[in-house]
């Protein structure tokens, strides 16, 4: 049991800051196209990949962590104290909810079935996806409506600005994902069933 923690533990310390150089990389691309935060990025990858591998627990910790060294040590847009929470720690942690499939994306991979296993991970990949575009939706919404084009709703802006960058991240997240699991499936049940239980 203790080794298993230990392994959890430093699983979620190196996926977190994996998630982070990746949000870096891509925050220092995008940054002209997206002035006001956000960015095509596949920094969701490592949360999932830990909210498949280990359950809701340790997508969430991992998204936790993301967002508090975007928000301490990155290129963060905080205007507000209340959107900082919203956009970094929020946004990020509910990422997690997407191992609320771990447990069966780990059984089909022990069962051999390929389909299932992809399908639960297109679905929980959309859920985290959905949950964190909820809240930069909102946060777009209350705190960066000043800057929508004259005539144009602050949730329509907010709609349209974070859709452009969140859709295409959750597709190429979904993909690298599936790519990655089916390239080493049993590492992915490494830790087995057992490790939802933590």
């Amino acid at each position: 049991m203790k080794q298993k923690q230990t392994l959890f533990l430093v699983e979620i310390a190196v996926f977190s800051a994996l998630a982070y150089l990746l949000d870096l990389f891509s925050g220092f691309l995008f940054s002209r196209i997206w002035p006001q935060g956000g960015s095509v990025s596949i920094a969701m990858v490592p949360v999932f990949l830990m909210a498949f591998r280990w359950g809701i627990k340790g997508g969430a910790i991992t998204g936790l962590l993301l967002g508090l060294l975007q928000f301490i040590l990155g290129f963060s847009q905080i205007f507000h104290p209340v959107q900082g929470i919203i956009d970094y720690l929020v946004a990020f942690t509910v990422l997690g909810v997407a191992g609320i499939f771990a447990k069966q994306i780990q059984e089909s991979i022990k069962n051999g079935n390929k389909k299932k296993w992809i399908g639960l991970i297109i679905a929980g990949t959309f859920i985290g996806s959905l949950l964190r575009f909820i809240a930069h939706f909102f946060s777009g919404w209350v705190f960066f409506g000043v800057w929508a084009p004259e005539g144009q709703p602050a949730w329509l802006y907010s709609l349209i600005y974070n859709g452009t960058y969140m859709i295409p991240s959750m597709i190429l997240s979904a993909i690298i994902i599936v790519l990655v699991i089916g390239y080493a499936p049993s590492r992915m049940v490494k830790s087995t069933l057992a490790s939802n239980k933590m």
